[in-house]
């Protein structure tokens, strides 16, 4: 299939994917479309699988995949409404359960005290996607840049295990969160934000987003795989969609990235779903070794923002 017909292949997937095919590769932002999202398909999926208690799952991040927080991030991803009365009301919930002593999330009574950076930067992410009031943020803010660690990134294990070097997963998590927050305009420690951004970018940079500073060896195999839902774990396609999605320009230490992503392309044009996160779900999206339209759509959008035009077979 040449590139139109791969367009025309995502257009015949979910509203979401349709929504963002138009907004990303054809430059034509269809609102309409973003607004059957919360009625049709995936969106109206998970929306139906809230509880009467405002809730997913068993409560906010239990059991992983089904909870309130991840059902939260899925439907962050699928771009739906901002405005979206469900997910709104289910934040506010989330908040007035009040907060940990650090200004944080806290998971359960084990982090009263000191709450989880990653799940912090996930928070602020959809939280800040949906229009929580923006005071309700500052201290989920504060908490998150209390992290900075000396290399630029962050790492959610400092306060179990007593890392010392930043965890890829976790700045991607709080990367995201930082871009969420500044593209809905808020304004609250901007330029602290903004140094924490570019730091922990350049952590990312500086390991060619795959590879050990130290050795130059692969970080972990399982970078170089392309999964979705993403949830918690990093991989090189997730890191370069956020750096597609910040506008960040190119750099070189992008290409090995660049390249596994355009070796991985089948010779129809798609991507596969190399693999999907174990665990409990409300439903099914896409099959791992299947051609993907999550894969493709993101690929895709990656390679337009980087004009690289010429792809691989």
């Amino acid at each position: 299939m040449d590139k139109q017909q791969i367009i025309e292949w995502l257009l015949q997937g979910d509203v979401s994917i349709q929504y963002q095919v138009h907004r990303d590769l054809l430059d034509n932002d269809r609102t309409d479309l973003q607004n059957r999202i919360t009625n049709e398909g995936w969106g109206k999926q998970f929306l139906s699988k809230r509880h009467s208690n405002g809730h997913w799952g068993e409560r906010f991040y239990q059991p992983k995949w089904t909870s309130t927080h991840y059902t939260l991030l899925d439907l962050r991803n699928l771009n739906l409404p901002p405005r979206n009365g469900i997910a709104q009301k289910t934040i506010e919930l989330t908040l007035n359960s009040g907060k940990a002593a650090d200004g944080g999330i806290p998971l359960g009574p084990s982090s009263l005290q000191h709450t989880d950076v990653c799940v912090n930067g996930m928070f602020l992410n959809y939280a800040s996607y949906f229009k929580t009031e923006e005071e309700r943020l500052c201290s989920i803010v504060d908490s998150i840049l209390n992290e900075v660690m000396p290399d630029g990134g962050f790492n959610c294990r400092t306060t179990r295990s007593g890392a010392t070097h930043s965890s890829l997963h976790t700045t991607i998590s709080v990367l995201e969160g930082f871009h969420a927050f500044q593209k809905s305009g808020y304004t609250y420690r901007m330029n602290d934000i903004q140094s924490a951004k570019e730091s922990a970018e350049e952590f990312i940079l500086l390991h060619h987003l795959f590879l050990s500073d130290r050795t130059g060896n692969i970080i972990n195999k399982d970078f170089l795989k392309m999964h979705y839902p993403c949830r918690w774990r990093y991989d090189i396609l997730r890191a370069l969609d956020y750096f597609q999605s910040a506008g960040t320009n190119w750099d070189t230490r992008m290409k090995a990235a660049i390249d596994i992503v355009q070796n991985k392309k089948n010779k129809n044009g798609s991507w596969n779903l190399n693999a999907a996160h174990p665990g409990q779900v409300h439903f099914i999206m896409e099959k791992a070794g299947q051609p993907s339209r999550w894969n493709t759509l993101r690929a895709m959008r990656v390679l337009k923002h980087f004009k690289i035009e010429n792809y691989r077979h």
